[in-house]
Order: structure tokens, then sequence, then C-alpha cells
């Protein structure tokens, strides 16, 4: 008998050390990278030009002027492609580093500059090697509404450290480096407003954005399946306590001028 629980014993041990063997040797496999990616705005889409506003719905009209509603009418707003250094953005990984499977809906990430369009571009076309001082956005929108293409929509831009986001299923990040903690990279799309020249400071306001800046992130936006209920802040996804962007943002009236677009009937959820 005593023999017998001894075999049992030396069994089960060998199970829970094959058990940690395998866990240990999934988790030293690389990544998996993520080949394509849909629901995302593409890089120099002209889709836009075929999106119209519902006249049915009324607009809070608190910093966006009908002169406005009529441009962004008539055209989708200008494009320009400004890449990054392959240096500042990554593959997006379908795996995590242990090798879990990746399923993350993805989210809209807004952030502002906090000094011009072109010295953040600049930023993010020169070479950085060390990990620490990688940075990057998809897209740049300028104070004239100009929509800057910086990382494609399938690549992981580098736009939030470490950071959770909220969701209604629970807290959503991934961890891609042992290095670094876990952040909302691998899910999301980073847009970025470049800062008013009152707002080049830490203080936690500034004279907001324009009404061009505003009517070119919801055209950017209505050309993604992102529903309004995954659209967030670089505030509200930061856990490092430090992330105040985008200052100033004008949510309500934002989300109205979104939902004038078609494209996001069922999404406003």
């Amino acid at each position: 008998m005593a023999r017998r629980w001894i075999w049992i014993g030396l069994t089960g041990f060998l199970v829970a050390l094959l058990s940690v063997g395998l866990t240990s040797a999934q988790a030293a496999k690389p990544l998996q990278s993520q080949l394509t990616v849909s629901h995302l705005s593409p890089v120099q889409t002209t889709a836009g030009a075929s999106l119209q506003f519902l006249k049915s719905r009324s607009l809070d009209e608190s910093d966006l002027t009908s002169d406005n509603l009529q441009l962004a009418q008539a055209a989708p707003p200008r494009q320009v492609t400004a890449l990054a250094d392959p240096s500042n953005f990554g593959d997006r990984y379908a795996t995590d580093i242990n090798g879990r499977v990746l399923r993350n809906d993805f989210i809209a990430v807004l952030h502002e500059t906090v000094g011009s369009a072109q010295s953040a571009i600049n930023l993010f076309r020169t070479h950085h090697p060390r990990d620490q001082d990688q940075v990057s956005y998809h897209a740049l929108i300028g104070r004239d509404g100009t929509i800057y293409y910086i990382v494609p929509p399938e690549k992981r831009a580098f736009g939030a450290g470490n950071s959770v986001f909220d969701g209604p299923s629970g807290p959503e990040t991934v961890r891609t480096n042992s290095a670094f903690p876990p952040s909302v990279n691998n899910f999301a799309y980073h847009i970025s407003l470049e800062t008013p020249g009152d707002g080049m400071n830490n203080r936690r306001s500034h004279s907001g954005y324009t009404p061009n800046q505003y009517a070119s992130l919801a055209w950017l936006l209505a050309q993604t399946t992102i529903p309004d209920s995954r659209i967030t802040t670089h505030q509200a996804v930061d856990r490092s306590g430090n992330r105040m962007d985008p200052r100033s943002f004008n949510g309500q009236g934002f989300f109205a001028l979104l939902r004038r677009y078609p494209t996001r009937s069922g999404l406003s959820g």
C-alpha cells in the first residue's frame, strides 16, 4: 500500500513538473504577430468622400460652427502621410508574452501633442534605438484639420505606457515586453490633437481645439467601426498618474458630431 501511494505521489509530481515545463516553454516562444487588421481607418483613405452628415439630428454648437460643418460635408479633410521611423512602432501581436491568444476589440485613444504638430512629427521621425525613448501615434490632427498619418493602422504605435482600458467586460491590457508594464497599445488606435499655443505647459486646461480639428477627428473615426463606448482618452487609460490629455476636450460636442455620420449607426453603444 505504501508503495502504491509513493507511486501515485511520484506520478502527480511528474505531471506537475511537466505542466510547469510546458508553461515555461510556451512563455519562451516568440510572440505571434497579427498579420492583418480590419475595422480601422486606412492610411490616406478616400472612402470618406461618400460620407455625409445626417440632416435630421441637431448638434451641440458649443464650439463647432455651421461653416465647418458645411466644409466637412463637402469633402474629406486634407490628409498627409508622415510616417514615423520604424524604431518608433512595432507589430501588433496575436499572443502575449505568456502565449495567451489575444482577442481584444480595438479602442481609440485620444491624445494631444503639448507642442506643435511639426515638432511631434520630427520626434516620431527620429531614430530611437532605446525602447524607453520610442513614441508615436497612428494619426495626428493639426490645428487646421489636416490629418497626418504617422503609423499604419495594422502596426502597434507606442502611444501609451503603463495603461489599462476599463471596458464593459472589465479591465483590458496586454503585456508584450517583460521589461515594461502592460499597456493598451496592442489593441489601441492612437489619435492626437495638436495643442493650442496657450497649452504648451503643464496646466490642466487651455483654450481648446479648433472646429476643424473636431470635424477631422469625427471624419477619421467615422472610417472605423470602433464603437463610442471604446473611444477613450490617454488620461482615462493611464496608470502612471501623470497624463491629462487631451485637456479641455469637448466630448459632448464631438460625439454629437460623430453620430451624424450614417456609418456610426449602431456604434453609439
